[in-house]
């Protein structure tokens, strides 16, 4: 055998034996059977980016896995935070119902792509509006005007969804 091949067999049984744990240690995690395949299967493409030879790397595979699990939970309580300050109409409004984070896409998919691009960039990446406008070529005041009619549209939508 080939010092590739024995390299390549390392991988193929490292994976084979840590991938099942990996990914129920992070489904108790993240309670999600899709994601925690996601996240495992990352940390591993990242280790392997990382490390030449698996000469036992867990301690490593699992941090990496850590982070993954917690840019997740960033990302999902952002946009948990956001869905309830669009539905809300401001920046911060903890009485929005937080059940309504299941509904994001569905809520955001028949904006104009203007307003739909701005409301993301505001509110689920936490751009200023003057970043928002800079980063869409469009004039700050333009900016305001999307954000407030994507608020009307998402309002109405909701009256309508009762």
């Amino acid at each position: 055998m080939t010092p590739r091949s024995d390299t390549s067999t390392a991988w193929r049984e490292l994976f084979t034996t840590t991938y099942p744990t990996l990914a129920g240690w992070v489904r108790r995690l993240v309670d999600d059977d899709e994601t925690a395949r996601e996240i495992a299967a990352e940390a591993f493409t990242r280790l392997m980016a990382h490390w030449s030879v698996p000469d036992d790397p867990h301690a490593y595979l699992y941090r990496i896995a850590t982070n993954l699990v917690n840019d997740h939970w960033r990302r999902t309580r952002r946009e948990q935070k956001a869905l309830r300050s669009i539905a809300a109409g401001t920046r911060h409004d903890p009485a929005a119902s937080a059940d309504r984070a299941v509904r994001l896409r569905e809520l955001l998919e028949p904006l104009p792509p203007h307003q739909r691009t701005a409301v993301v960039l505001h509110y689920l990446a936490g751009l200023p509006i003057r970043d928002v406008a800079a980063a869409v070529g469009r004039s700050e005041g333009t900016v305001k005007s999307d954000l407030y009619q994507a608020r009307l549209r998402l309002r109405a939508s909701e009256t309508n969804d009762d």
